[in-house]
């Protein structure tokens, strides 16, 4: 929980009101995963966030800077459930997973730790939310498991095969991913090209974007998309924080 002065403005660092629980996941295969789950205060959830992380092995970890700010605004802003956590061998201040990386292969086992918890907590219709990494691991595991829809942040379609991709088509659930004009590996063109098989996915073409979203701009804006995909009623989101209790 944290306190905030009404009439703050929503950037940067800013963290708003919510339950903030650290949390640990149990892979198939007998790690422990850290994570941290931050819940609306005052109101139930109406769908869940959960978060993977871009690339460890490049800086990427359940803080990296959009996943950090979604959990810090949207628990308060659009009433979200957010489950961020660490795949195997990654650190953050919130502390280190277990394992080690497994290049996006042993990562299956952490996705399916994170939709146990979401199953077994009840959490309400769960969307996956990768950026760029995490986006691979979200096309190639995301439709074993029971999902409300999923989110790609900067899909640089590195490990994911073609056949994967097409795997969604008619998966019936919601399929977004947000492409950046000046990405570094994917950009609009050929983002059309590659998804191209799947012709209910939903291509974002943001202008100005790069596959970093660094900026207040860029954050808010794939906030926003996010928000208007997951609960549209609160979408857009405020800029300055308005206390809405009484």
């Amino acid at each position: 929980m944290s306190s905030v002065a009404p009439g703050t403005e929503i950037a940067g660092s800013v963290e708003l009101p919510a339950r903030r629980e650290d949390i640990e996941l149990r892979t198939s295969d007998g790690l422990t995963l850290v994570g941290e789950l931050a819940s609306p205060l005052e109101r139930a959830p109406v769908a869940t966030l959960v978060c993977l992380h871009p690339l460890p092995t490049h800086g990427g970890f359940m803080d990296s800077h959009i996943l950090r700010k979604a959990a810090a605004r949207l628990p308060a802003l659009a009433g979200l459930d957010v489950l961020r956590f660490n795949t195997r061998g990654t650190s953050s201040p919130r502390g280190t997973s277990q394992g080690a990386f497994g290049g996006g292969a042993d990562e299956r086992l952490d996705v399916a730790a994170a939709m146990d918890f979401v199953a077994a907590r009840g959490l309400p219709l769960p969307w996956l939310v990768g950026w760029s990494f995490g986006t691979e691991l979200v096309l190639k595991y995301g439709l074993q498991h029971p999902i409300a829809g999923a989110i790609l942040l900067s899909p640089p379609l590195h490990r994911t095969t073609d056949a994967e991709v097409a795997a969604w088509a008619g998966a019936g659930v919601p399929l977004v991913a947000l492409i950046p004009e000046f990405d570094d590996y994917l950009k609009p063109a050929e983002a059309a090209k590659r998804f191209a098989s799947v012709p209910s996915a939903e291509l974002v073409a943001v202008e100005g974007g790069k596959h970093l979203w660094v900026g207040e701009k860029q954050t808010r804006r794939v906030l926003n998309e996010i928000v208007a995909r997951v609960n549209p009623a609160a979408a857009p989101l405020p800029t300055v924080w308005e206390d809405p209790t009484p």
